[in-house]
């Protein structure tokens, strides 16, 4: 059985990370890891047209990278009057430039590319609630960003046919937030908490096959119910 090939880009990442773990027990799958923290710089077009004739025989991409401005206890990010516009270009220039390029570029150099898989977040579709955030504030280049990269699916689904261009948009995962954000959290999600990261992967397993052979431009929701409300 030939095995499938998924480059995952961002794959360090803690969906990442979990994504791999996870696909170590399905056989027929190979996975090619493209992270920043590994020596990759997707912002760089030669190298990311390298990356792809290298691996001119997989089928499938998962890009997961993308600049996130991850809130820390105590740490209080610049509000929308003190934000830099050479901030914002950088989270344009990695979360939507790079990554069209990568999809790009993975439909040029590949010999036969069925599927690719973006991923946005339930901010690509609602705006951060800033009051579970304790007065810091999510960087407006996140939200613009990950807003775009639903535009960039949609747009590229119906100009990349038959390559199928699907994007997923998960809620909040679980991981070293203290207790006063997981609460203040998990009140906003009809699920009543915050997402495992390995409950990504069976939507990505089907993405990534032939099970999915009629899905494209699609944005998927995962987030306990929090875009419902």
């Amino acid at each position: 059985m030939n095995k499938r090939k998924i480059i995952l880009t961002g794959s360090e990442g803690v969906i990442g990370k979990s994504l791999i773990s996870d696909f170590l027990s399905i056989d027929e799958v190979e996975i090619i890891c493209i992270d920043q923290n590994i020596g990759f710089d997707l912002t760089d077009e030669d190298q990311v047209v390298n990356v792809m004739k290298a691996n001119s025989d997989a089928e499938y991409i998962v890009n997961l990278f993308a600049i996130n401005d991850h809130i820390e206890k105590g740490k209080k990010n610049p509000n929308l009057f003190e934000i830099s516009l050479d901030s914002i270009k950088i989270f344009c220039e990695v979360n939507l430039v790079a990554l069209f390029s990568v999809c790009r570029a993975f439909v040029r150099y590949t010999k036969s590319p069925k599927s690719i898989l973006n991923f946005s977040s339930h901010y690509g579709v609602r705006s951060p609630k800033k009051f579970i955030y304790d007065n810091t504030e999510k960087h407006i280049g996140y939200t613009i960003t990950k807003h775009g990269v639903i535009g960039l699916t949609r747009h590229l689904a119906t100009h990349l046919s038959p390559v199928r261009v699907n994007c997923l948009a998960p809620g909040g995962v679980l991981h070293k937030q203290d207790k006063n954000f997981i609460k203040k959290y998990s009140e906003n999600v009809p699920l009543n908490r915050m997402m495992n990261a390995s409950e990504l992967t069976g939507l990505v397993d089907l993405l990534c096959s032939e099970k999915s052979s009629y899905i494209t431009g699609a944005i998927i929701p995962i987030d306990g119910g929090w875009t419902a409300w």
